[in-house]
This record gives C-alpha cells, sequence and structure tokens, in this order.
C-alpha cells in the first residue's frame, strides 16, 4: 500500500483552506459585523493653556469661541464593541502646544478623540471638525466683590438673617480681557432652609456677566479665580421680637396763641431682630425706640408738624428692623389753638343718615380726631361717647369710595376748631350694618 504524502494535491489543500477562511470571516460578519456609529460631543477639553500664556510665546490667554458648534466623532468597530460605546466614554482635547499657528485669529487647535472601550485604537476614530476654534486676548486680572444671597429661601419661623458674610470677601479673577470686562458680578448663594442656628457652608461661586446671563462652562474654564472659584459663607440668625415702641418729642415753641396737643407716630409699634446681646440691650431700654427731640422742631408753628424719620441709624447695635418693615417713621406733633383739645371719636359713633338700600357702608377708619374748643368750659368734662353726636349724609350716593363731611353736635358752650371729614367705602353685599340709620 503506497503511502500519501503531506504534498499530495497541494492545490486542493490550499483551495480548502481558503475556503475554510472566507467561511469564517462570513460567519463573523454576519454575528458580529463591523460598522461604524457617529456620536455628538459639546464639549472639548482645551489643555495645555500656559503655554500661550507663557512670555516665552505670546503672553496671552484664551477666549472661547462664541457660540462654538458641537464636534460629530465617528467609531468604526465591530457590532459588540459598538454596543458597548457610550458618549460618556468618548472624550475629546484639543492641545494648544499642537496649535497650527498662534499667529492666527482664531487659533486653529487641532482636535483628538480617544475612547475608553477596548477594542477601539485612534485609527478606528475620526473628528469633523478636525481643529477647535480658539481666540486669544490680553491677560486681565480684577478683583471682585462677593455677594452672598439666599434667593427664595428663609430662616425658621421667628427668625430673621442678621448678616451673610463670605470669606474671603472679594475674589481676584484672571482671564481674557474681553472675558473679564464681560463680567457685572460675582455671587455666593446658600439655602436657609428653615434653619435657626447660625451656620457656615462652602460655595461655590457664579459669575453674572452684564446682561444678566451666567457664565457659560467653556467661559468659566477660560478663567483664573482665586481660591478654586470656592469661598466660606457664614450666616448669623437672629430673633425676631415684636411690639418695640417707638417714642418721639420735640424742640421748640408753637406760635402765640397756639399750644401743642399729641404726638403720634406711624407705625406706633415695630417689630425688630437682633443677636442676643442686641436684644438685651434693647430690653436695657424698656424695648423702646428713642427718635431724638432735636429730629423735629415746631417753633412758631400754627398747624400740624409731620416729618419722615429714618429709624435705622437709631436701632441699638446687632438690632435690625425684620424684612417686611418700613425703615422710616412718619411722626405728626398736633399744633392746636390755645383752649382746645383732640378727642378721638370711635367711628361705629357715627349715625349714617340716607344709607343706599341694600348697600353696605365700612369707615376706612376705627376713629377719628375732632378738635374742640370753648372759652368758658372745662374740656376734661366733655364725654366721647355721650356729648359728642356724630352723623354722615349719604345722600344720592352710589357704590364707590368717597370722603364726606362729618357733622358734629355739641353742648352749649363747646364748638369745632375745624371741619371733620371721614372716608367711607359703599359696596354690596349681604354684611348688615349695625350701626344707626335714621332717612330723613
Amino acid at each position: 500500500m503506497k503511502k500519501r504524502k503531506i504534498t499530495d494535491n497541494i492545490p486542493l489543500k490550499i483551495m480548502s483552506v481558503a475556503i475554510a477562511v472566507v467561511l469564517w470571516l462570513i460567519v463573523v460578519n454576519i454575528d458580529n459585523p463591523t460598522g461604524t456609529n457617529y456620536y455628538t460631543l459639546n464639549d472639548v477639553e482645551l489643555i495645555n493653556k500656559e503655554y500661550v500664556e507663557s512670555s516665552d510665546t505670546i503672553g496671552k490667554m484664551c477666549m472661547p469661541e462664541q457660540n462654538q458648534d458641537s464636534i460629530k466623532v465617528a467609531i468604526t468597530a465591530t457590532k459588540k464593541i459598538r454596543d458597548k460605546i457610550k458618549v460618556t466614554d468618548i472624550s475629546a482635547v484639543a492641545d494648544l502646544q499642537q496649535a497650527v499657528s498662534l499667529d492666527t485669529n482664531p487659533v486653529m487647535v487641532p482636535i483628538t478623540v480617544t475612547c475608553s472601550v477596548p477594542g477601539v485604537s485612534p485609527s478606528d476614530i475620526k473628528v469633523t471638525p478636525q481643529n477647535l476654534s480658539v481666540n486669544l486676548d490680553e491677560k486681565e486680572t480684577q478683583e471682585f466683590v462677593v455677594n452672598v444671597s439666599r434667593g427664595d429661601t428663609k430662616p425658621g419661623k421667628d427668625y430673621e438673617v442678621g448678616s451673610l458674610t463670605a470669606s474671603p470677601e472679594k475674589v481676584r479673577i484672571t482671564g481674557p480681557k474681553t472675558l473679564i470686562n464681560k463680567i457685572d458680578k460675582v455671587n455666593a448663594s446658600i439655602e436657609l432652609d428653615g434653619n435657626t442656628e447660625d451656620f457656615t457652608q462652602d460655595v461655590n461661586l457664579t459669575i453674572i456677566d452684564k446682561n444678566q446671563e451666567v457664565l457659560t462652562d467653556s467661559e468659566m474654564n477660560s478663567l483664573r479665580i482665586e481660591n478654586n472659584a470656592k469661598v466660606t459663607v457664614t450666616a448669623k440668625l437672629w430673633k425676631i421680637h415684636q411690639g418695640v415702641q417707638i417714642s418721639a418729642g420735640y424742640v421748640g415753641t408753637p406760635a402765640e396763641g397756639y399750644r401743642v396737643g399729641a404726638v403720634r407716630t406711624v407705625p406706633d409699634t415695630i417689630s425688630v431682630a437682633g443677636s442676643a446681646e442686641g436684644l438685651e440691650s434693647l430690653a436695657d431700654n424698656n424695648n423702646v425706640i428713642t427718635i431724638p427731640e432735636d429730629s423735629i422742631d415746631i417753633s412758631g408753628e400754627s398747624e400740624d408738624v409731620e416729618k419722615k424719620i429714618s429709624l435705622t441709624d437709631l436701632l441699638p447695635d446687632n438690632v435690625k428692623l425684620t424684612s417686611d418693615s418700613s425703615e422710616d417713621v412718619w411722626v405728626t406733633v398736633s399744633i392746636l389753638p390755645a383752649g382746645s383739645r383732640e378727642f378721638e371719636l370711635p367711628t361705629k359713633n357715627i349715625e349714617v343718615k340716607n344709607k343706599p338700600k341694600d348697600l353696605q357702608v365700612t369707615f376706612e377708619t376705627a376713629q377719628i380726631e375732632v378738635r374742640i374748643k370753648s372759652d368758658n368750659k372745662d374740656l376734661d368734662d366733655l364725654n366721647n361717647d355721650k356729648d359728642i353726636k356724630a352723623s354722615i349724609d349719604l345722600d344720592g350716593k352710589k357704590e364707590g369710595s368717597y370722603e364726606v363731611p362729618v357733622k358734629i353736635v355739641l353742648p352749649d358752650g363747646y364748638e369745632t376748631v375745624e371741619d371733620v371729614t371721614t372716608e367711607v367705602v359703599i359696596s354690596s353685599g349681604t354684611a348688615v350694618d349695625d350701626r344707626k340709620e335714621n332717612k330723613e
């Protein structure tokens, strides 16, 4: 029997191997074909920015291209590899040291894209466009005050923000001159979330441009901000104290034949917030804020003197008005003819004549002031409820707001110093007005 040699039928054997390889490639490509996937990246990291800042080159800084387009990335790989690729696996960098030329504006910097998924090599990746546009600008450094805000957040009930301070209170920012000049303010925002105790919090800075828009990530990356763009914010929370009284006086003497009546303030009490030491100092003054007498001079006056006074500078240290309080108070010193006196008459005692049918009448104030004089009677003998009769006449009045004269009837020997008016509102409704009605 003849032995077969390995060299027998060489052409057939080679053909068999070739057919096997082809069949294997067909099977592999059917099960795991090679193809191309496309991805969009919105951020290209610019590295080695210090290269252009060096005095050995041009000593400038990078200004991001406005409205820089996103880049398109194409990755060619087998199906199994492509199925594993996510956008987060892809990163793009532009190295300024590889810039085509630093003499152009903008500078074109080659973009290099990598993929962290095993099996993807640089030759499998193509990027469009191939260059990142970078503007170079003069280097500028400025200092900015840090503004601390709390937005719409509030401390806990019965507490106010005493102070919000940042450490450091100002920061130095270096960047392209055009971008630095675009900055309007530097903010540090915290949330109070009902806090009732002082607290400290590390906060990232937010930079606002002159259009009141937040700088983009690309713009922020073009800046070097002191302290890594962080500050420490301390919030001091103060306890609220209500019912603080206001005391006011005056200096001078009114005109001859006149005297001082009452001294009133609007409001007559206020709410404040303060530290423990501040509220203790206020308590030592009987919880009264005193307006200096020389703030109001009535010398030679024959009419009421009214003046607006700011309370801000009158508060003790570490005490402030609550956020919903006005910093101003109105002080009125009544100037009355000699022999006269001012009486407060409750509006509920005013008789309403000719009240419109099926309408209700409401007085805008709880009381009115009536000035009364007498040449031969003691004003102390006059009784508000019994002796002073008041009425208004609403004949012909419809729905609306009115200032109407008040008719005052007094016992013999007394007379009013001046005419009296009051404000009323006439409206439809089902409420029953319990005032006296006398249609004449």
